[in-house]
Order: C-alpha cells, then structure tokens, then sequence
C-alpha cells in the first residue's frame, strides 16, 4: 500500500515518514500540492497525509478532495474546534495537532486504511444499461462495440452512484456525499466538472447526453425518470 505524504516542512518529512512505514505502508514525498494532484490518475496513492503550512489547511483539503477519495489525514498548528470541524466536513477523516503523537497516527493510519480496503471494487457486480457497460473489476466502461475506457477514481464512483440510483434524480449534494464522501454544499462547479468529463467518455454526444441527464437547479439522472 502506497502513502502519500504533501509537507513543506523537514521535521515533519522525517517523522511522518517514519510514522507511515511503522503503519506498514510504502512512503512517498511531496513538498506541494500541485505536481501530485496533476499526475494523480497515473500515479495514484492509497493514502494521503498533508502537513503543509501554506497553503492554510482547509484550502489544502479542498484540493485534494477535487482529485481523491483515499483515506486523508490533516496535520495542523493549534487550531479552534469550530476549524476542526470545518476541515472534517471538508473531507479530512482525521486531524491531528501538532505537537502529535507517533502512537496515534500510526494507529489511525492503520484503522482508516483497513476500513477504505474492507470492501474491494472486485465484490461489485457488472453494471449495465442499453449499450453502456461499466465492470467495477476493471474500472471500465464499455459503450456499445467500443473498446472499454479507463475511469479515474472519481469518475468511476460517480457513475456507478448514478446506475446505481438509475431513474432516480440526484441533487447535486448528495452526489459529492457518495462520490468524494463528505458534505457537498456549494460543490456544484466540482460536480459539473466531473460530470462533463465522464458524458466526453460515454455519451455519443455530450452536448446532447443520453445518459446522464441535468436536472435544472436540482442535480442529475442517469437512463429515463
């Protein structure tokens, strides 16, 4: 299992790298946000820690939550409880203080990657609707006698939410819930992001989709109310 750790900070690097081996994963170091998160579908982790000072944390999170769905914990200075809060609704599921203990992010790190791996996309069955294939195995779609395509991480939680939930409308908040997994309020140009990336991958023609549909001010459907 591949670890990410995003620090700006040499003190920090040294012993989170040491906390992310003793957890039993193989660590790799970034010292920005940037180069990562653009070469996230080719070179993907399993788990994130961030420990940057700049830019401010709950930025940070944000960022990376507009890329991956992967365990993340977030190491912060002292900060109010209101702002912890405010950085766990933001998608973090643990934030430490510094100063930190080796202890606890060793165990934390071990219980959120157990609980991210309990259920694998191999124990999910084939989906499919009209000419639209899409095997959680593989991380495919098929459409029609095309060859299959590779889906990002967040691309494939996305689609299968909507098959999933065929027929049903979705608000936009609900969607960030299922897909990126935390609360979605004023999400939608995240959402409308990766929903025009995944019609450009399934839809014959995405300035006229057959497939996943917009629901006006409200969210999306997938295949006929």
């Amino acid at each position: 299992m591949d670890a990410l750790l995003i620090t700006d900070n040499f003190q920090d690097e040294a012993f989170l790298t040491q906390v992310i081996r003793l957890a039993g994963m193989i660590a790799h170091t970034a010292h920005e946000l940037g180069l990562p998160l653009e070469r996230w579908d080719e070179e993907p982790a399993d788990f994130i820690i961030l420990a940057l000072r700049r830019p401010a944390p709950l930025e940070a999170v944000r960022e990376v939550r507009r890329i991956a769905i992967v365990p993340l914990v977030v190491i912060v200075d002292r900060i109010t409880e209101d702002e912890h809060v405010t950085l766990l609704d933001a998608g973090a599921d643990w934030v430490s203080e510094r100063p930190y203990s080796a202890r606890l992010l060793v165990g934390y790190a071990k219980v959120l990657a157990r609980r991210a791996f309990g259920v694998t996309r191999t124990s999910l069955p084939l989906l499919s609707h009209e000419e639209l294939q899409l095997d959680p195995a593989a991380r495919t779609v098929r459409v029609g006698e095309n060859q299959p395509q590779r889906l990002s991480q967040l691309e494939f939680r996305l689609l299968h939410t909507l098959m999933v939930h065929r027929g049903q409308v979705l608000p936009t908040e609900t969607i960030v819930e299922h897909v990126w997994g935390y609360t979605g309020e004023g999400d939608r140009s995240l959402v409308r992001g990766l929903i025009n990336r995944l019609r450009m991958k399934i839809e014959p023609n995405p300035n006229n989709p057959q497939y996943i549909r917009t629901v006006p001010r409200v969210g999306y459907i997938f295949g006929d109310e």
